[in-house]
């Protein structure tokens, strides 16, 4: 079954840097573009990157340009958000996602979330 595993999340000081990762299984990763989502309390749920199968595009929503960096490793089947400059309008809790396509179907496919604290 795809599995879809973040780590990295935590608290750290506006300014500072965090790594997340997402390690994926049960489908063929580098087949499928990867996206980081994220979620602060009493908001919804937002794209906050997204990058292409083979890595070579990436995009990100206005608020994080030139702050985050996603990234992906198709041997490993992990797809990083690496974020600079943090602020404290960052904290939510951070997801991974995968749309897969089975047959003529697709599904959604989320991990259990990471929390990132930014305090200011």
């Amino acid at each position: 079954q795809v599995q879809l595993v973040e780590s990295g999340g935590g608290l750290v000081q506006s300014g500072g840097s965090l790594r997340l990762s997402c390690a994926a299984s049960g489908f063929i990763f580098s087949s499928y573009a990867m996206n980081w989502y994220r979620q602060a309390p009493g908001k919804k749920r937002e794209l906050v990157a997204t990058i292409a199968s083979t890595g070579g595009s990436t995009h990100y929503v206005d608020s994080v340009k030139g702050r985050f960096t996603i990234s992906r490793d198709n041997v490993k089947n992990t797809v990083d958000l690496q974020m600079n400059s943090l602020k404290p309008e960052d904290t939510a809790v951070y997801y991974c996602h995968a749309e897969v396509r089975w047959g003529l179907g697709v599904m959604d496919y989320w991990g259990k979330g990471t929390l990132v604290t930014v305090s200011s």
